[in-house]
């Protein structure tokens, strides 16, 4: 059975962030992600994690609420882009995260392609216990980001061709982009290093949207090292949300009995 990562930046919000890992674990999830740990220490997460596992860290994204989206993608914030990715692989090793999201920010044309290239490559070279990922975004949650298409991040991960670098398969996002998340799947999972889930089309709770939550499970168990992470927004509490979790793992348990 796969393992399942809370997104602590959508889930339990009713809570401190520093609060959240400890209701992940009691409410059955076997880790979490965190798209933006960095308000609070390294220390701070060591003590509130208490061993918990860590799916995913995104890279510092700059000022959020002036349009920042990250700088991987961005030609001439090279210095910026490569500072807050030893900042994000900092956090990682200290959070015991597994794998950490190179946004590209906001940008296009064929010198930002070059620059996103490019920086990816170097932070595989800093990082060498990493895993890198790189995830579409779709152009209505994420004006004019510079990876919006499966289809170009495949492109440019098969021009890298490292084998730490891999596709982030957003649910949510695939189906916003390409309007079936299971053509997606099937065209792209052979590069895929970590799964994210929502409910199609309200991004509540998931389930629904035409994809069967069983069979990613089935096709995740098969693949090494790749979190199902749940990054929804709850339609009530989390806590009371939790059914398609709970479904999901006693299947598990039925299977191997």
């Amino acid at each position: 059975m796969p393992r399942f990562a809370a997104n602590l930046t959508y889930l339990f919000t009713e809570l401190p962030m520093l609060d959240r890992p400890d209701w992940a674990r009691r409410t059955g999830f076997d880790g979490v992600e965190v798209l933006f740990p960095y308000d609070h220490s390294p220390a701070e997460w060591e003590r509130a994690l208490a061993g918990l596992p860590v799916a995913l860290i995104n890279t510092p994204p700059g000022d959020w609420l002036a349009g920042d989206r990250g700088f991987a993608a961005r030609p001439g914030d090279e210095a910026t882009f490569r500072d807050g990715f030893l900042r994000a692989a900092d956090y990682a090793s200290r959070m015991g995260a597994a794998n950490v999201h190179v946004m590209a920010g906001v940008a296009r044309g064929p010198q930002a392609e070059a620059t996103y290239a490019e920086n990816l490559a170097w932070a595989a070279d800093q990082a060498p216990a990493l895993r890198l990922s790189v995830e579409p975004l779709n152009p209505e949650d994420m004006p004019g980001y510079f990876l919006n298409d499966y289809d170009q991040a495949a492109r440019i991960l098969d021009d890298l061709n490292h084998p730490r670098i891999g596709l982030q398969f957003d649910l949510w996002h695939a189906a916003r982009l390409h309007g079936d998340a299971g053509v997606v799947w099937a065209a792209h999972r052979h590069r895929i290093n970590h799964v994210q889930i929502a409910g199609f089309p309200s991004r509540n709770e998931p389930g629904g949207g035409g994809f069967s939550l069983p069979a990613l499970c089935d096709a995740v168990d098969g693949m090494e090292a790749v979190w199902i992470a749940a990054e929804y927004r709850p339609a009530k509490g989390t806590a009371q949300g939790l059914l398609w979790l709970q479904a999901l793992k006693s299947r598990g348990t039925l299977i191997g009995a």
